[in-house]
């Protein structure tokens, strides 16, 4: 059994202490859009660490949103003619503005999803990372001039505000996904919308309230940032399916991700998808697998396998296969599972119940496919795990073609498969409707090369001697099919939130027309 950390959560006086700190209440307005409103129905935010009610939420009406919506546009009318290097001024701003919050902020993404604290305060360390980097951005916004084919005549493209950006984003995640889309939405001149997850309102409500006071202090209309929580019927179907948010930014589940680009595109929106995960790491014969036994425990057990990016298989070659399951077991065994307030905890709980339901199942459909639990799997009940969502991480053996195997369990489920040669293990990779992370553990150079080439890896993110998690700000973050095809942050996903335009100066005292088309002198 897993080591297990027992102390017991924040107590309510620090709590109190933490909203205070970050102006929460126990009753909170979830609407802002230059004011904070709320008439809808209360939502209670639920910690999973122990089932406790963190406070209330009054969700915004339909008013509400159309509020939230004339606000934005009115702000983005206003935010656009501002010149982009003082856009990012603010977002410096807020950058500096976090970093003061870190540890409040962090903390509150621990009680409210459940990561441990360096997972908590680590997200909120990723806002302020995309926020220097979006200043950068705001002074790189760059078009390009064309070569004409007609004489005295300049080509370029220059690229505009888009307007106000819808976002959606999911539990695992609660802020993060935030700032990777709002930061630059607004160095580019756009405002934001954002539907946050039910599961987290108040991490939302807390990082909307840091902004309102930057945007404040710079005489900025804060409905540039504006929040609506709510639920799908008043305000999810509201915004993919309103024509005045040119952009959806959506993050969750695939078949989310595939209703909001049904409806968005039947408006011709445009839609930034980054949806799931089942990523798996290759393991050569040449691996360090101290270094692959590290990477993979962490791809697979760090936020309680609720990332999008948590390592789900290992492709291990059949030499290496039990000395590195060995490896593996027995690291699992010295993780600590518990209260993620607890920094000696690694492993907090599960969302909700739904989840732990979810991994059970998929144990199930995986016993009945003939696979094998090597260890772990099991719920963990007691005074050290109260609330029923903390589970013991699995490693389990399987084949490729498993079904569960091709499914994404948003759980600590690692399937352990062996392979004979890498064009084996690349081709089962692949196979999954998934393509967002993938990683290759050599020391040999032509598998490394391979794996990156064109007839290797079909992800949107292919590592080599580095885990599946753990992504840069810098570099393009997305996948491939069934992951939706989106890409937030990297050098030029500030494209996203603008629109591009084509412009040809005539500094001539000719016409030349298209296609070589003559009217001769009849105009």
């Amino acid at each position: 059994m897993a080591k297990t950390s027992s102390k017991k959560s924040s107590s309510n006086k620090e709590t109190t202490a933490l909203f205070k700190r970050l102006g929460l209440r126990d009753v909170n307005a979830g609407v802002f859009c230059g004011e904070w409103l709320g008439s809808g129905k209360a939502m209670e935010s639920v910690s999973p660490i122990d089932g406790t009610i963190l406070g209330t939420i009054r969700s915004g009406t339909a008013g509400e949103y159309e509020k939230c919506v004339e606000r934005a546009q009115a702000a983005f009318q206003q935010w656009q003619l501002v010149p982009a290097p003082k856009r990012g001024e603010i977002i410096r701003q807020l950058g500096n503005a976090l970093r003061d919050a870190k540890k409040d902020l962090g903390r509150l993404v621990t009680l409210e999803a459940g990561k441990i604290l360096p997972e908590g305060e680590g997200e909120v360390q990723e806002m302020i990372d995309i926020c220097d980097f979006a200043v950068g951005l705001s002074r790189q916004l760059y078009g390009l001039t064309i070569a004409s084919e007609r004489p005295q005549h300049r080509m370029m493209e220059q690229w505009h505000p888009l307007g106000v950006v819808g976002i959606i984003s999911a539990f695992n995640f609660p802020v993060a996904v935030w700032a990777w889309n709002s930061a630059l939405a607004t160095v580019c001149g756009d405002s934001t919308i954002w539907k946050p997850s039910e599961q987290t309102p108040l991490t939302a409500i807390a990082t909307i309230k840091i902004a309102e006071k930057v945007c404040r202090a710079n005489n900025v209309d804060p409905a540039i940032f504006s929040l609506i929580i709510g639920d799908r019927e008043v305000v999810g179907e509201r915004m993919v399916n309103d024509k005045r948010l040119p952009l959806i930014s959506a993050t969750g589940s695939t078949r989310m991700g595939r209703y909001v680009a049904e409806k968005v595109m039947q408006r011709l929106g445009k839609v930034l998808l980054e949806l799931g995960g089942n990523n798996a790491i290759i393991v050569a014969p040449s691996a360090d697998l101290k270094l692959a036994t590290r990477a993979i425990l962490f791809g697979a057990v760090g936020t309680a396998g609720q990332r999008c990016t948590t390592t789900r298989r290992v492709f291990v070659h059949q030499s290496v296969e039990k000395e590195l399951t060995n490896r593996l077991i027995a690291a699992y065994k010295q993780v600590p599972i518990g209260n993620p307030v607890d920094p000696k905890t690694l492993i907090g709980p599960l969302v909700n119940l739904q989840s732990v339901e979810s991994m059970q199942s998929a144990l199930a459909e995986l016993r009945a496919e003939g696979g094998e639990i090597l260890y772990g799997g099991e719920r963990l009940n007691g005074k050290a795990f109260p609330g029923g969502r903390y589970v013991t991480p699995c490693i389990a053996r399987a084949k490729a073609n498993f079904k569960i195997v091709h499914e994404e369990t948003f759980a600590p489920i690692l399937y352990v498969i062996s392979y004979k040669t890498l064009d084996e293990a690349i081709a089962w990779q692949n196979a999954v409707p998934q393509g967002l992370s993938s990683a290759i553990f050599t020391n040999e150079l032509r598998e490394s090369e391979k794996f990156l080439s064109s007839c290797g890896s079909d992800c949107g993110i292919a590592n080599v001697n580095i885990g599946t998690s753990g992504a840069e700000i810098g570099g393009a973050f997305g996948g491939e099919k069934d992951t939706g095809g989106g890409r937030e942050s990297g050098s030029d996903a500030w494209k996203n939130y603008m629109r591009r335009q084509t412009v040809t100066i005539n500094f001539s005292t000719q016409l030349p027309l298209a296609q070589g088309i003559q009217f001769g002198d009849a105009v």
